[in-house]
């Protein structure tokens, strides 16, 4: 069944079906809570489930790099730093920590694109309680209990991505575990 909904994902079909959600989405606030993930096949991969204790939350980005006010007299054109100001943090890992400042009480287990227009980005972010009965009884999803603010730490998969730990091997030697580490270890 989840290899007939990536599929549907993938098709040109979605476009029309989210052209309408789109109109919707564009007036919801920037972050809503839903009752049910959109993409089921990239929720359950998260490690998404129906129970207590886990939410779906759909996050609205502003698309592009950072906005810098220009200033008014003083500099070079060229060292005026308007152009190419772009955050080091992915803008699915800015989701994921507006949503988490928005629920204190839960962690990040991750996220993924659902759309996007010429001006935003949407993506579901799937939320766990540390506290709930529910997920400590559960072996699969209890190891969340023991990490706290994985999402400011760079812990989820668009953290680690933005981190560059992706990569492997020769070549990677100098960002594990991170890029201040290596630099204290130097040192």
């Amino acid at each position: 069944m989840y290899a007939y909904i990536a599929e549907t994902w993938k098709s040109d079909a979605i476009d029309v079906l989210m052209w309408e959600r789109l109109q919707k989405w564009r007036r919801d606030p920037a972050i809503v809570r839903i009752e049910r993930p959109t993409r089921l096949n990239r929720a359950r991969a998260l490690g998404y489930k129906a129970k207590k204790g886990i939410i779906v939350v759909r996050v609205r980005v502003r698309r592009g790099g950072r906005r810098a006010t220009r200033p008014s007299r003083g500099r070079k054109t060229k060292n005026q730093m308007v152009s190419r100001l772009t955050p080091k943090k992915g803008l699915q890992w800015i989701a994921e920590e507006r949503a988490n400042r928005k629920y204190p009480n839960m962690e990040v287990i991750g996220s993924y694109w659902v759309s996007e227009d010429g001006k935003y980005k949407w993506f579901e972010v799937l939320l766990v309680d540390r506290n709930c009965p529910d997920i400590n009884a559960d072996k699969n999803l209890n190891w969340i209990k023991r990490q706290k603010g994985r999402v400011y730490r760079g812990l989820t998969p668009a953290g680690r991505k933005a981190r560059g730990l992706r990569r492997k091997g020769f070549g990677s030697e100098k960002i594990r575990p991170s890029y201040r580490a290596k630099f204290r270890n130097e040192r």
